[in-house]
């Protein structure tokens, strides 16, 4: 919506407004939304499935940067708009379109990032469920709300925790379709009572669900950016060539 925001100003400066008194919170307020969003899915990584390879906490990073950024650079674009300063309005072209080909980086890590999805939570989840029994009661909350949100039980299923719990044919009570205190024991393998759905699977697919909203709006993004370079060039031109915006 920021960025739209941001297509318009640039349209209006354009179209005629001649030094009006406007606040750059609109260009402001979109960097702060990425570094909001850039925070909070590194701390859902983190708090919600330990993934520990760095691959998949890149394009978090990457967003929280950008944010940053386009925070800092908003004060250029407005300011060299409102007082038709060629150098500002240069930088401000020019800081966007580095911010553009930084997307396009986050993008293929993105696109990396996805075709090693499998490996990568298979891997994590099975390295909680291999803690679980001995971990801490933070770790175990964690692990108990992944099969509880997800409706999952296991690595691959709700046997696999046999392999991981000295209890033999029980699972952590998250596991059961009604939670309540002791419904795990000995119901391993009662599909009736215990999920009997792979949370590794689960896992994969509800982040490429996600991934492939945020692809979505990262080329909407991405073309409404492109869209800010080009307005900026040409306010550049009429600025160089003498021209006043009615």
């Amino acid at each position: 919506m920021c960025q739209v925001s941001s297509f318009l100003f640039q349209l209006h400066l354009l179209g005629g407004c001649r030094r009006q008194s406007r606040s750059p919170t609109d260009r402001k307020l979109c960097g702060l939304a990425l570094i909001v969003v850039g925070i909070m899915v590194q701390v859902s990584l983190n708090k919600t499935l330990k993934i520990t390879d760095p691959t998949a906490s890149a394009a978090p990073i990457i967003l929280i940067g950008v944010g940053v950024v386009i925070f800092f650079i908003s004060f250029f674009g407005c300011c060299g708009a409102f007082k038709e300063n060629h150098c500002m309005v240069t930088t401000f072209a020019v800081l966007l379109s580095l911010i553009v080909i930084v997307e396009i980086a986050a993008a293929i890590v993105g696109y990396v990032f996805r075709n090693k999805l499998s490996t990568i939570v298979h891997d994590s989840v099975t390295e909680m469920i291999s803690k679980y029994e001995k971990g801490t009661p933070e770790f175990k909350e964690t692990v108990d709300n992944l099969q509880h949100n997800l409706k999952c039980c296991g690595v691959n299923g709700s046997s696999d925790w046999k392999n991981f719990t000295s209890k033999g044919n029980s699972v952590p009570d998250s596991c059961c379709k009604n939670v309540t205190k002791g419904c795990g024991i000995g119901t391993m393998t009662d599909s009736d009572k215990v999920y009997q759905q792979s949370c590794s699977a689960a896992m994969e697919t509800f982040l490429k669900n996600n991934i492939l909203w945020v692809i979505v709006a990262a080329v909407v993004i991405a073309i409404l950016q492109l869209l800010g370079i080009v307005f900026a060039c040409c306010l550049i031109k009429g600025i160089r060539d003498g021209y006043e915006v009615m």
